[in-house]
């Protein structure tokens, strides 16, 4: 048996209306080379400047990710030569990272499990390339994008966690705001690094590095062919070469090129941009902005306001929804009226029309007016849902149209005994088939035409109670 080792290398463009360092605008084109400066094209004379909104929204993520952030800003020259960096060097970071030591915990088969960050360092991207046969083409595009590039520890240790870790993290950018972190669009890859080594051995076994997966289904394929690939080799005693490979369309592993070292990046301080002091005051700002995470509300959720782990996931899943259903808590709502409502309603509604929450005419502070009310018996479930779905379609405030249309609940029980007693009258034979065959169906049938004689404004409960007594009194 061999222990499986795995760190990811994880690359997320970051959402600014420039980019890095070029005041080129930093959005998605399928026009070739449409977004350029001279910048991002290294020619002769050029001078970065950098972007702060980048820089801010990496101390951001760093600072969620429970990263150490540095006193300064620091930017250094990687040199090295590849058809998609113009200039010969890519401007990034070593020296002062935006953040080291950091976590994130992950919750992986009902546990969780805290998957150590080396470090998180901001970047520009590089220019991409598309092969042909005979020759290849350069789209200066993404050249200078910002990129903020997330090292793990090697420590993850199946496909499972591995996925579920990219899955999470991207969530972290969503939540924070800082990217669109769309994987069709290559806004967010990341590099596979996996190694196998026997139980009780203290070394690592060889690395081999996969490049540029995109795509949650390709991170899974590539690390379980490579755990067997790799499993066979050492089990026949062969020895696992350190390269880069990469994934093919079948779900295997191909060799790209052999890595016998490292490479010497030759790492020096970017001259041509000056250091920026980190103050206090724009670190305690940005923790201002740091919002609740996707596994703390989840766990939140279960275990102080008691929910299932399903009504959890979907409410912590996206921060706009869990936002929503936070604020409509906010005014002292019934929290298990409110999951009821957010997660049936609510989403189903949005669902339906295909809308996006901003787009929702009902608030949260009308959600919970509506709730407060079924809450105090004063409206019923079943009609609280339809006055809310006559709001949605009329774009009002379902608590104003309560009070319009008199649709409060009837809860006196003098008031429900006379309609439910005239409803018998009015329904003998159904009653002699309670009476003398004994139909229960007859309670349901006066549940119904008492719903339907009131607008469904009777207390369902207490009905139900009162047409049985009559029933049972009826029948002695």
């Amino acid at each position: 048996m061999y222990k499986v080792v795995i760190g990811l290398e994880v690359h997320c463009e970051l959402t600014t209306k420039t980019k890095n360092f070029s005041s080129a605008p930093n959005e998605f084109s399928d026009y070739p080379n449409e977004h350029v400066a001279t910048v991002d094209l290294g020619l002769p004379g050029i001078l970065p400047v950098a972007n702060k909104e980048a820089c801010r929204k990496a101390l951001l993520t760093a600072m969620a990710l429970h990263c150490k952030t540095p006193d300064e800003v620091i930017f250094d020259r990687k040199n090295y030569f590849y058809a998609d960096l113009p200039k010969g060097y890519q401007i990034t970071q070593n020296t002062k990272p935006m953040g080291i030591d950091g976590y994130l915990d992950i919750m992986v088969d009902g546990h969780v499990k805290r998957v150590d960050i080396h470090d998180l360092h901001l970047e520009e991207d590089t220019a991409s390339l598309e092969h042909f046969p005979k020759y290849s083409l350069i789209d200066y595009n993404r050249s200078g994008v910002p990129l903020i590039e997330i090292v793990t520890e090697p420590c993850l240790s199946s496909a499972d966690e591995a996925v579920t870790f990219f899955e999470d993290l991207r969530d972290v950018f969503l939540f924070l705001g800082v990217s669109e972190a769309k994987s069709n669009y290559g806004q967010m890859r990341c590099d596979v690094n996996i190694s196998l080594m026997e139980e009780g051995a203290k070394e690592l076994g060889t690395k081999v590095e996969m490049k540029n997966i995109n795509a949650t289904q390709s991170i899974r394929a590539a690390i379980e062919y490579e755990i067997e690939r790799q499993s066979e080799l050492l089990s026949k005693g062969e020895k696992v070469i350190q390269e880069t490979r990469r994934i093919g369309l079948d779900g295997k592993t191909y060799s790209m090129r052999e890595k016998v070292d490292a490479l010497d990046y030759k790492y020096f301080i970017e001259p041509n941009i000056p250091s920026t002091p980190i103050t206090d005051d724009f670190i305690y700002e940005l923790k201002q902005e740091l919002p609740e995470l996707k596994l703390d509300r989840y766990l939140k959720y279960i275990e102080e306001y008691k929910m299932s782990e399903y009504d959890a996931g979907v409410l912590s899943k996206e921060r706009s929804i869990s936002d929503y259903f936070e604020e409509v808590l906010s005014y002292d709502t019934d929290i298990s009226l409110a999951v009821n409502f957010v997660t049936s309603t609510v989403l189903g509604t949005l669902n339906k029309l295909e809308i996006t929450l901003e787009e929702f005419p009902i608030t949260p502070k009308m959600l919970s007016g509506v709730i407060k009310l079924v809450h105090e018996g004063k409206i019923s479930l079943d009609h609280a849902r339809k006055i809310l779905y006559q709001a949605i379609e009329e774009k009002k405030d379902p608590v104003e149209l309560i009070e319009k249309q008199n649709l409060h609940q009837i809860d006196d029980e003098s008031e429900l005994l006379e309609l439910i007693t005239g409803i018998m009258e009015e329904n003998k034979e159904i009653v002699r088939q309670y009476v003398e065959d004994g139909n229960m169906g007859a309670i349901n049938f006066f549940i119904g035409q008492t719903m339907k004689k009131s607008n469904r404004q009777a207390n369902p409960n207490k009905s139900k109670d009162i047409i049985i007594k009559e029933l049972e009194r009826r029948k002695k």
